[in-house]
């Protein structure tokens, strides 16, 4: 039992005998102890159920031992000499105690876990503790900071109250010295006067009681006016006269009429400045494309060709190849090379070989066998074209175009030798493209353009030539650039003013040209040999190529369907309505007959039930109306009346 019981005390001795940790407080020792205390009282509780346990199993197997036991209250020392237990009891109860060892280490483990969780927790807390403590000097430092602050702004507000209280009285003794001094003087001013008028009645000649009377009356009239005057004063002495008033606010009208008209010019100048940056980003972004694009290209593209090689070999020389190449690109040099050449080829020929009579041959070329070619020159070409639209302008009732050109052959050459001059010139106008009488006539003659462009580019030309003729008063052939200015404008309206600068630069204006600066403009409208005209007049025909382009381009973004989508009659009349305004019904009319291929008297009435009828393919429509002469008559949006 000795033993047990050092055991107990070594088991309850060792959470006692750890080092106690720094920063534990006397409280946490305290409670650490009665912690001990606790845990050895229910040790010696658990040996004191052994022990029981023990006699109960001794008293199990010694039968009459129950007698043997002592009872409470009797003496130990009897007890132990009338008791021996047996051996298997001893036995047993070692045993016992044996297989209670690894409860006890096990209780030992527990134990020391437990502790090290509480010194941990408590540690946790500790450190929890402390910074809540450095919290709350910091804010009662703060508090004391703070009222610190307000004990010293009240008592600077208290130090001002008692100045403005001394002030104040200082100003009111003032006020009542300085009312007490004015009443001093006023009544030595009035004794004196009083005194006079005593002295002195005969000079006034009235009564002095009468004078005293109104005296003091006139006084009270002067005090009650002084009484009204500062009144007045105090109540308007901020007020500012009415002129002044309107005079400040027209200027501060003006000011702000001028920060309005400044707000909005700064604010357009803002967009123009986003605007032009985006411009500018967008030219680098082209800039850095076409860098990249002519990279490529002189890695990639053959080596530009030396077109001076081509001198010897064209017929007529340098100066001939020099005068082909002038102005031209390497496109419509590589044309130029193959007219040439084709044109050698087509000398060579004797005879040409019969199309026959299908259908898909043209009328002026439907023969069998072959065909004598007439071998005439270009300028023979060219002057007999020249000769055909003479007299297809002249003629008075227009018959289809092949028919009236394989007449006009017959009546020049015969009906034996028309056939042979029809295959001539057609080989011959197919041949040169860089020709434009030639190209003109070919288009015209193959239906790709109708006859009508022509005309009216002709009289186009005749009008600009009339014009500038009625202009130049002295019949000298020169004007200024000033007059050839208005006089392109006044005939081409419609025109940008980048477009009548193309004109002038192609007549001849320069930007270092002076407005007084002359011009011949008889040699815009001349024309070589080979029918081929000046700049200025290619100009005029490129300029409207691109503006018929354009305008059927509008016509095709205000339908906003796809090429190959149906459109009816009411869709397109509607449509060119809306680009040009200035149509008339008649040139409408036109249009529309051209583009549905209907003859004008078949036409639908407007408004009609028919109309949703009639539809054609888009890109079919479009293609027919790039046949005719089809361009703007008026401005898009009608312009108000000045």
């Amino acid at each position: 039992m000795a033993s047990q019981q050092s055991r107990c005390y070594s088991v309850l001795s060792v959470p006692s005998s750890r080092t106690r940790p720094s920063g534990v407080t006397i409280d946490e020792a305290f409670l650490l102890e009665a912690k001990s205390t606790q845990k050895c009282k229910l040790s010696q509780k658990w040996k004191t159920l052994l022990a029981a346990g023990a006699l109960w199993h001794w008293q199990a197997q010694v039968p009459g031992a129950a007698g043997k036991l002592p009872t409470q209250g009797a003496p130990l020392g009897g007890t132990q000499q009338r008791f021996y237990p047996g051996t298997e009891a001893a036995a047993h109860q070692r045993e016992r105690i044996r297989a209670l060892e690894p409860l006890k280490a096990k209780l030992v483990t527990v134990n020391e876990d437990c502790n090290e969780r509480i010194l941990a927790m408590r540690a946790e807390e500790r450190h929890e503790i402390s910074m809540l403590k450095k919290e709350k000097m910091k804010l009662l430092k703060l508090i004391d900071k703070k009222n610190e602050e307000k004990i010293s702004l009240q008592s600077e507000v208290s130090k001002l109250r008692k100045s403005l209280a001394e002030e104040y009285l200082h100003y009111l003794s003032e006020r009542d010295a300085r009312k007490i001094l004015i009443a001093d003087l006023n009544e030595l001013r009035y004794q004196r006067e009083d005194m006079s008028l005593a002295q002195s009645p005969g000079i006034w000649g009235e009564d002095p009681v009468k004078l005293t009377l109104a005296l003091k009356m006139t006084r009270q009239d002067l005090t009650r006016t002084q009484m009204e005057l500062n009144t007045m004063k105090a109540n308007f002495g901020d007020v500012v006269p009415r002129r002044d008033f309107e005079m400040q606010e027209k200027t501060n009208k003006d000011l702000q009429e001028q920060l309005d008209s400044l707000r909005a010019d700064y604010e357009e100048v803002r967009k123009e400045h986003e605007m032009l940056l985006q411009l500018h980003m967008s030219t680098l972004k082209e800039r850095d494309q076409f860098f990249s694009e002519l990279q490529e290209i002189q890695r990639t593209s053959t080596p530009r060709p030396d077109w001076t090689k081509c001198e010897d070999v064209v017929a007529g020389g340098p100066e001939r190849w020099q005068m082909l190449a002038e102005g031209r690109n390497s496109d419509q040099l590589v044309d130029v090379l193959l007219e040439e050449i084709g044109e050698g080829l087509l000398r060579e020929k004797d005879f040409f070989p019969g199309l026959g009579y299908g259908e898909s041959v043209p009328s002026f070329l439907q023969f069998e066998g072959p065909v004598e070619n007439k071998k005439p020159t270009k300028k023979d070409v060219v002057n007999l074209l020249k000769d055909a639209w003479k007299e297809r302008l002249a003629e008075e009732k227009k018959e289809k175009f092949q028919d009236f050109f394989f007449n006009f052959l017959e009546r020049r050459f015969g009906p034996s030798d028309a056939i042979a001059w029809a295959y001539t010139i057609f080989e011959n106008i197919k041949l040169f493209h860089s020709s434009e009488i030639m190209s003109q006539f070919y288009a015209v003659l193959m239906g790709k353009r109708s006859d009508s462009v022509y005309v009216n580019q002709k009289e186009t030309i005749a009008q600009l030539l009339k014009e500038m003729t009625n202009t130049d008063s002295q019949n000298e052939g020169i004007l200024t650039m000033e007059q050839f200015s208005t006089i392109l404008k006044s005939v081409f309206p419609l025109k940008k003013e980048e477009k009548i600068l193309e004109l002038m630069e192609a007549g001849g204006w320069h930007s270092s040209s002076n407005n007084a600066d002359f011009l011949n403009y008889r040699a815009l409208f001349l024309e070589d040999e080979e029918g081929r005209s000046e700049p200025f007049v290619q100009k005029l025909w490129e300029q409207y190529v691109e503006e018929k382009n354009e305008y059927l381009q509008e016509l095709k973004q205000e339908l906003g369907i796809e090429l190959y989508s149906d459109v009816t009659l009411p869709q397109l009349r509607g449509a060119l309505m809306s680009i040009d305004p200035s149509l008339d019904k008649q040139t409408l009319n036109t249009y529309i007959s051209q583009a549905f291929q209907l003859p004008v008297s078949e036409l639908p009435e407007e408004g009609g039930e028919k109309e949703e009828g009639i539809v054609v393919w888009l890109q079919t429509a479009l293609e027919r109306l790039q046949v005719i002469d089809i361009r703007r008559r008026g401005p898009r949006e009608q312009e108000p009346a000045s």
